[in-house]
């Protein structure tokens, strides 16, 4: 059996070590072979014979020898190669169409040759209709648009809105073609962002926003017309986002709702659907808004932009009308047709309906008149604003020294909504009360009717589960748990409250002087820290009639203007920030995740284009190489020497020898270390210690002697 020799033994490590060098070479020419040829097909230049970037002139001269050749039937006459040549000469004879084809690589009507070429495979290209490309001539200041240059460019971005700017050609088709869309998206964005034209003649402007190859090529990857946005407060191309979808107003409108603006999605409901999964969970102390809709189509962002202003204080959603369904829509909500607009407000009040369409103003104006509840709820954001505040004021102005406040106290359950559509017709019968007929008039409500009017009496209503401190201030009784906290028995007793607030100046002034004269202690500051205005509760404890309510009211209100009540201030509890709605607004993760997916694959294309690629490679590959070589024959030189190895003619016993001597020598070496271990004063006595005091007395005894 024949030896394997060094050599061959060596060849599967060496081959090894080169794994890397090699799969670098193999992939630099795999990129250099194959790849880069599919990324740079031959130009329109080549095809005519001339250099890149020829003139006109040079492009019309080398056409004309080719016609020549053909004329004389010296060339080729194949129609493949006709329409080839005579699209090349089209294409760079125009100068529109050759500036963006020398600066940007932009070559729409490409398709056409090939369509062309399988047209006439066989027949003569005498045939072939002349000319191939039709010319276009696209102005949009023609229709109205704004168009943006680079002298302009910084001074129009002076506002925080947001822009959507379109880059087009004036020789472009598919610009041309765009002007429809681009006016529906116009007119869908109007008050929501500012928009404007770019045009490729303007290089610097181009240049500077266009994308940019690695090698510092521009180009726009989904050719013309080209979409981008500059999101609110962005002014510089770093911050810029690319449209990269269909090229339609839902697709480019919704886009920029959603990324752009990040604004909250207005969902279509059904009549089944519109109870259960958008009346049901609005909180009760929004608006409900009914949008519905003809066309079905998606929510414009002038209507997105609206349900995040108006976000706490109404809920939007889309209903699609149909025509079977116009009796239901009418019986339930009194819809005649569509568009409509429907508001609905606290329970048991009337839906308010709006029929047509109308411009954005119109829209805005709508929810701005009906963003309130007709009894708002008493929240910590609202408090000040109805005069429900011991440290605010009263509605009707800063003067007002004497003001009312009645509120509606419950859990939320069924008899909580009954009571609250009660309150709200007390509200509205004090509000139509007419007293100006002297005859008419009734002692009973003028004094709560006239309070109203004058907006020193207020009505809110209370969730005393969620505010239950605050509520437990006001109902102070031994049945206040079928009132405010949490249920502890499926009993729930709304609670009627009236709240007379004062503000007395001189007693306040004496209050706060008393307090300052002397140091005040831990218990003082304590009883000092009290509201500035004197609070009197009442609880109405009688019928849930409306007349009986109303000259309840009315009695309360007459007391406290009329009578001498004591000048009473205490704190009270705070009223809790309740959590809001959650908007679900911005792109999905999902979505993100996808799109920084399909980024990074676009990125690696443009880098599997970069010509530099294959050399870049070859040249890793070769100093891989170079490092491995290196690398072997430095550790090949100053390898030591392996003593402990025997060489091919040295004896076994000597060896064995040799093993054995080297083992009694690490015997002594670990028996020395143990020696040398110095003994601790805890140890015992070791074998040759020596008493010194001993020896120093017989030292002593001897000299003696």
């Amino acid at each position: 059996m024949a030896k394997e020799t060094p050599a061959s033994s060596s060849m599967p490590s060496g081959l090894k070590a080169y794994t890397v060098p090699i799969f670098l070479f193999v992939l630099a020419m795999f990129f250099q072979l194959f790849l880069l040829p599919r990324s740079f097909p031959p130009s329109h230049y080549d095809v005519l014979g001339v250099k890149m970037y020829s003139s006109v002139d040079d492009v019309k001269d080398a056409y004309q020898t080719v016609a020549s050749k053909w004329d004389s039937g010296s060339g080729v006459s194949l129609p493949a190669d006709f329409v080839k040549i005579q699209y090349a000469y089209e294409l760079l004879t125009n100068l529109v169409w050759k500036r963006d084809y020398d600066l940007y690589a932009i070559d729409e009507s490409v398709h056409i040759i090939e369509e062309l070429e399988k047209q006439y495979a066989v027949e003569d290209f005498a045939k072939i209709k002349l000319p191939l490309l039709e010319v276009v001539s696209y102005e949009p200041e023609r229709e109205g648009f704004m168009s943006i240059t680079s002298q302009d460019f910084a001074s129009k971005f002076q506002d925080s809105k947001p822009w959507l700017i379109q880059v087009y050609s004036s020789g472009s088709n598919s610009s041309a073609q765009f002007a429809t869309v681009w006016r529906r998206i116009v007119a869908l964005l109007d008050g929501v962002a500012n928009h404007a034209m770019l045009e490729l003649g303007d290089v610097q402007l181009v240049t500077y926003l266009a994308e940019k190859k690695p090698t510092g090529q521009v180009f726009f990857r989904k050719g013309l017309p080209s979409i981008f946005s500059f999101p609110p407060n962005c002014k510089t191309a770093d911050c810029l986002i690319r449209f990269e979808g269909e090229l339609s107003a839902d697709a480019i409108t919704d886009w920029f709702a959603t990324t752009v603006l990040g604004l909250p999605r207005v969902f279509y409901h059904t009549k089944e659907t519109l109870v259960s999964k958008f009346l049901s969970k609005v909180p009760p102390n929004k608006v409900k808004v009914i949008l519905f809709s003809q066309t079905g189509e998606r929510a414009t962002p002038i209507v997105r932009q609206a349900a995040k202003d108006y976000w706490n204080f109404a809920s939007l959603s889309h209903v699609l009308w149909r025509e079977e369904d116009a009796s239901f829509w009418w019986n339930a909500l009194e819809v005649e047709s569509a568009p409509a607009i429907v508001i609905m407000k606290d329970p048991g009040s009337k839906p308010v309906v709006y029929h047509g369409s109308g411009n954005r103003t119109w829209f805005l104006d709508i929810l701005e008149q009906n963003k309130q509840l007709l009894l708002p709820q008493l929240r910590s954001t609202t408090s000040m604003e109805l005069g429900c505040d011991a440290r605010g004021y009263s509605r009707a102005g800063y003067d007002k020294v004497t003001w009312y406040c009645a509120i509606l106290v419950g859990r939320q359950s069924v008899e909580l909504n009954k009571m609250r559509e009660t309150m709200c017709r007390v509200q509205d019968a004090l509000s139509k009360y007419d007293d100006s007929d002297d005859a008419s008039k009734d002692p009973s409500i003028t004094p709560a009717a006239s309070a109203h009017k004058s907006k020193r009496l207020s009505f809110a209503w209370l969730d005393g589960e969620a505010q239950n401190k605050y509520c437990f201030f006001y109902v102070q009784s031994e049945t206040s748990y079928d009132t405010c906290g949490t249920r502890r028995a499926p009993i729930d007793v709304p609670r009627i409250l009236i709240v007379r607030y004062h503000r007395n100046a001189t007693e306040t002034a004496n209050a706060e002087q008393k307090s300052s004269k002397w140091p005040k202690t831990v218990w003082q500051s304590e009883a000092d820290d009290v509201d500035p205005a004197a609070q009197l509760v009442v609880s109405y404890d009688g019928t849930a009639e409306i007349p009986q309510i109303i000259k309840w009211l009315s009695k309360m209100v007459d007391d406290g203007d009329n009578r001498n009540l004591p000048f009473y201030r205490a704190k009270t509890p705070e009223l809790v920030p309740e959590s809001a709605e959650p908007m679900r607004s911005g792109v999905p993760k999902t979505v993100k995740a996808t799109q920084k997916l399909l980024s990074l694959w676009n990125r690696i294309k443009d880098y599997l284009a970069d010509p530099r690629m294959g050399p870049t490679l070859l040249l890793g590959a070769l100093l891989s190489a170079g490092n491995v070589w290196w690398m072997r024959s430095r550790s090949s030189t100053q390898q030591p020497a392996q003593t402990n190895q025997p060489s091919p003619n040295q004896p076994a016993d000597n060896v064995e020898e040799k093993k054995k001597k080297e083992r009694k020598r690490e015997q002594r070496r670990r028996n020395a270390k143990e020696e040398e271990v110095p003994a601790s004063i805890t140890d015992n006595e070791p074998k040759d210690a020596v008493q010194i005091l001993s020896s120093v007395r017989s030292m002593k005894g001897f000299q003696r002697l």
